[in-house]
C-alpha cells in the first residue's frame, strides 16, 4: 500500500511541476521526480511507457520554447541595433513619409503622394493655416507608386504666399472611381531615436516618424 501511495504522490508532484516550470531547474526537478516515481511505482501496476514518454515530451517542449524565445529575443535586439545604424546614416537626408504638412521657405515647398494604383487624375489642394484653399497643383495622370510635387509659393490670385507651414490634401481618380492616395510630407532627418516600438526618425519641424513609414529617401 505504501508503494502505491508513494507512486500517487510522485505522479501528482510531477504533473504539478512539469507543466508550469521552465528552464534548467525545471528539467532537474522533472528528472528527480521521475526517478522517485519509478523507484516507488507499484510492481503489480508499473507506469505505462506511453505515460513516461508523454511527460518527457512535455518537459522537452517547455525547454525548446525557452530556447526559441531566447533566440528570438537575441535576433530582435540585433535587428534593432542594425536598424539604428542604418537610420543614423539618414541624418541630414530628406525623406518622404505619411503626413500632410508643407514647409514653404524661400518661395519653394515640396511634398509627395503615394498611389496604390494608377490614376487618370491627381490633384493636390494646398491650404493655409485657417484651412482655406490657396492653390491647386494638377499632376495629371500618374502610375502607381510614390511621386513628388513642387509648389513655388504662388497662390491662385497670383500673389506670393507667406513663408511658413501649410497643409495639403490629395484627390486621385481612376475611371471615375476614387483612388485612396496617401499624402506624404517632406522632412529633413535631424536625429534618430530607438523607442519601444522601434526606430524613430526626428524630422526637423515635423516631429517623429517610424523608420518603417519612410516611403522614399531623397
Amino acid at each position: 500500500m505504501s508503494a502505491i501511495t508513494s507512486t500517487t504522490d510522485a505522479n501528482a508532484a510531477l504533473a504539478a511541476t512539469a507543466a508550469p516550470a521552465s528552464g534548467t531547474d525545471a528539467q532537474d526537478r522533472f528528472l528527480k521526480l521521475l526517478v522517485t516515481q519509478l523507484q516507488n511505482q507499484d510492481p503489480l501496476n508499473p507506469m505505462d511507457n506511453a505515460q513516461i514518454t508523454s511527460q518527457m515530451a512535455q518537459i522537452s517542449t517547455v525547454s525548446g520554447i525557452d530556447k526559441l524565445n531566447a533566440t528570438l529575443q537575441s535576433m530582435a535586439t540585433s535587428f534593432g541595433a542594425n536598424q539604428s545604424l542604418q537610420a543614423a546614416g539618414m541624418i541630414g537626408r530628406q525623406v518622404l513619409a505619411p503626413g500632410s504638412t508643407l514647409q514653404l521657405q524661400n518661395g519653394a515647398a515640396a511634398g509627395g503622394v503615394e498611389l496604390p494604383q494608377a490614376a487618370d487624375s491627381v490633384v493636390v489642394s494646398i491650404l493655409d493655416g485657417s484651412g482655406q484653399l490657396v492653390h491647386k497643383v494638377d499632376l495629371g495622370a500618374q502610375p502607381a507608386g510614390v511621386l513628388g510635387f513642387q509648389w513655388d509659393g504662388v497662390v491662385d490670385s497670383g500673389a506670393s504666399a507667406a513663408a511658413g507651414k501649410y497643409t495639403f490634401t490629395v484627390q486621385a481618380v481612376q475611371g471615375g472611381n476614387k483612388v485612396d492616395a496617401t499624402a506624404l510630407e517632406l522632412g529633413l532627418v535631424g536625429g534618430v531615436t530607438q523607442g519601444k516600438t522601434g526606430t524613430l526618425l526626428n524630422l526637423n519641424g515635423l516631429g517623429t516618424v517610424a523608420l518603417s513609414d519612410v516611403r522614399q529617401v531623397l
